[in-house]
């Protein structure tokens, strides 16, 4: 048998990563663990990945994103949306959570993930962001330098809630028949709770 297939049973058992996921993990633990001639751990933390196994650990955890072009330029074009779409959602699986519902209009972008707890919300964003402003530009989709604004919403629900904002999200383009974007913005924050300051939501294009 495979020398990691029993630190892969730890992560099948007390996670709920992709099992191609959890054996790249679990081969590196194996690595380690014959190296320093450890055989039996519970916890055992990797540099690399900054993850830590932990035994009864079990989340589910719902994250509705919302960011938007520098400026909130409308160039998000109807043309390549459905690409950017595939990028994003293959960018957040490698990173090892799963795209729910994605939907984007010119000016700004929604995702509904479910997020494992090994990576914090700002170092997903951050990779999303930069990954797919290189491609954008990479493929010469606009007619100038793309980049995304600074900033993000990050919006949690339970369970029950998830099928009613990818609802809420496949639908954008008959939302925003009626209601601009930085409207949009502000009912969520104020249905949310979250307290803003006017000034940041989203600069004005230029």
């Amino acid at each position: 048998p495979s020398p990691c297939r029993g630190v892969l049973l730890v992560f099948e058992q007390v996670t709920e990563y992709p099992q191609r996921f959890a054996m790249k993990i679990a081969e590196k633990i194996s690595l380690k663990m014959q190296t320093n001639n450890k055989r039996n751990i519970s916890s055992y933390k990797l540099a690399s990945l900054n993850l830590i196994v932990m035994a009864n650990t079990y989340t589910q955890i719902h994250y509705h994103f919302i960011f938007a072009p520098k400026y909130r330029d409308a160039c998000i074009s109807p043309s390549w949306k459905e690409e950017l779409h595939k990028f994003i959602t293959g960018t957040i699986q490698r990173h090892g959570h799963k795209m729910l519902q994605v939907n984007s209009m010119p000016d700004h972008i929604h995702l509904l993930i479910g997020m494992r707890p090994h990576q914090s919300v700002s170092e997903l964003i951050r990779s999303v962001k930069s990954e797919s402003t290189k491609w954008i530009n990479g493929m010469g989709y606009c007619s100038g330098t793309f980049a995304w604004q600074e900033g993000y919403g990050a919006f949690t629900y339970n369970k029950a809630k998830v099928s009613v904002v990818a609802g809420y999200i496949a639908k954008q383009e008959e939302h925003h028949r009626k209601m601009p974007f930085r409207d949009e913005f502000r009912q969520i924050l104020d249905e949310e709770g979250v307290y803003y300051n006017e000034q940041y939501i989203f600069n004005d294009p230029v």
